[in-house]
């Protein structure tokens, strides 16, 4: 019998650590994917996922920790989605939606060459894929995307919500 790998999403935004961190361990998390480029996030509030208390934590929880730079956008493409959302009068914590424009940048700088078979073979072994990045709503980040892409090639996709 074949077994489907169970992808799930998170964002940082809207969590505290304490419920963030025991959302992991309720799902049985296997590996947390790090999507981001910069893995760090300014202030207190959220100083629990920046790059080394993150991966501590994980740790700790016995959570496997993968940063997947490839699977980042670049400056340029998040840039032009800033744009887009200063021209709609949007905050970036407010965003409910990416822009066409991102996506098809993203799409043709990150997922053009993505193995998105190879990546659920590599790290779907040990129990569900945690993709992260900071925003709260799976739709307004770049991780939507990449379930998209694992969710055609058989993954089970769901996202987490504080």
């Amino acid at each position: 019998m074949v077994r489907v790998a169970e992808v799930l999403t998170i964002g940082a935004y809207g969590w505290e650590a304490e419920t963030f961190f025991a959302a992991l361990v309720r799902e049985r998390v296997g590996v947390f994917c790090d999507l981001r480029r910069r893995r760090g996030v300014r202030g207190p509030e959220y100083a629990f996922v920046n790059s080394a208390r993150l991966q501590q934590r994980l740790d700790e929880l016995g959570i496997a920790y993968t940063h997947r730079l490839d699977l980042a956008p670049s400056t340029a493409i998040r840039q032009a989605q800033y744009a887009v959302d200063e021209s709609m009068g949007i905050g970036k914590r407010n965003r409910s939606h990416l822009s066409a424009a991102f996506e098809a940048a993203y799409t043709a700088e990150c997922l053009s060459d993505f193995d998105a078979a190879g990546f659920l073979a590599e790290l779907g072994t040990g129990g569900p894929i945690c993709l992260f990045c900071v925003e709260r709503d799976a739709a307004a980040c770049h991780r939507s995307l990449v379930a998209a892409r694992l969710a055609r090639h058989g993954a089970t996709v769901r996202d987490l919500s504080p």
